[in-house]
């Protein structure tokens, strides 16, 4: 009988829903601080402040769906405090929780803590 290395561990199906929940929360952060960039460019770029009023607070809520997801992520795959602090800035970044989300993605699903 043989086994294979590539995959996962026991511990990553019972992450597989908070990992496919934080997963969509990171792109849609990602996606979501790139059009609160957008919108900050038309208000004090070329004082159009309408698109700004409107589309900061729901980027405020996405964030606070992201900051929740996350944490339920950690609790569940037992991340130390600095890298769940780290993991959570990482959606005030532009591009970054792109990148973060790979980087969990993978030891999530490797069995590896973070």
């Amino acid at each position: 009988m043989t086994t294979r290395t590539d995959e996962p561990t026991s511990a990553a199906p019972a992450l597989s829903g908070p990992l496919l929940r934080f997963r969509i929360a990171a792109y849609v952060t990602g996606v979501g601080l790139l059009g609160l960039c957008f919108v900050m460019v038309l208000r004090y770029g070329y004082d159009i402040p309408k698109p700004s009023a409107i589309y900061s607070p729901i980027h405020g809520v996405l964030y606070m769906i992201y900051l929740v997801v996350t944490i339920d992520l950690a609790i569940k795959a037992r991340w130390a405090i600095k890298n769940t602090v780290l993991v959570l800035i990482a959606g005030c970044v532009p591009f970054v929780s792109f990148l973060v989300e790979r980087r969990v993605t993978r030891r999530v699903q490797a069995g590896q803590k973070l």
